[in-house]
């Protein structure tokens, strides 16, 4: 991953429901906009708090994080019937090609943000599905999230993904964080 991962002794502040300020979990589902039957990964699930939100409304659910510390705290939480964890960074995905049909981050875009990473997306995420990504923007103020240094702008973000080959549909930014929705 990028610049550095969460601090799996801090990993309580990833259940906080406050996190929904940030992006809500009704947000999430209408970015990703996949049928009942999708199979999707979360990438940077830390302690599936959004993919807890995710998985009642997909077939399959992929908790990708580079971190096993998180997978094991997700474990002692209860992880759903439909979710499987992998231990991975985004960019050596252990999927097969075209195997989603969406993919999605909250506030992990910056911990993955490369070349590899994205082209790794192109790869497992099939024609016409989905990768939506809600992380810290640069150009906020910088009060909560990583060091303003790790951020991205949009526009950055929008770029990169276009260079890997999706189609950036929705981004936008807000006070503290931005939204890309891009399709493959």
């Amino acid at each position: 991953m990028g610049f550095h991962t969460f601090d799996a002794a801090r990993a309580d502040k990833l259940e906080d429901p406050g996190r929904f300020r940030y992006c809500s979990g009704e947000e999430l589902l209408a970015a990703l906009a996949v049928p009942a039957d999708a199979t999707v990964a979360d990438l940077g699930s830390g302690t599936g708090f959004y993919t807890d939100v995710i998985a009642p409304h997909v077939g399959t659910c992929y908790a990708v994080d580079v971190q096993s510390e998180m997978h094991d705290l997700y474990a002692e939480k209860g992880i759903p019937e439909n979710v499987e964890t992998v231990t991975a960074g985004v960019e050596d995905l252990p999927l097969a090609d075209d195997a989603l049909d969406a993919a999605f981050s909250t506030m992990t875009y910056h911990e993955y943000a490369s070349d590899g990473s994205l082209a790794e997306l192109a790869r497992v995420v099939r024609p016409g599905g989905r990768v939506v990504s809600v992380d810290w923007t640069a150009d906020g103020p910088g009060d909560a999230g990583p060091p303003r240094d790790e951020r991205f702008g949009v526009g950055d973000a929008a770029n990169a993904f276009e260079d890997a080959g999706f189609t950036v549909e929705r981004a936008e930014t807000r006070t503290d964080t931005f939204v890309l929705v891009a399709r493959r």
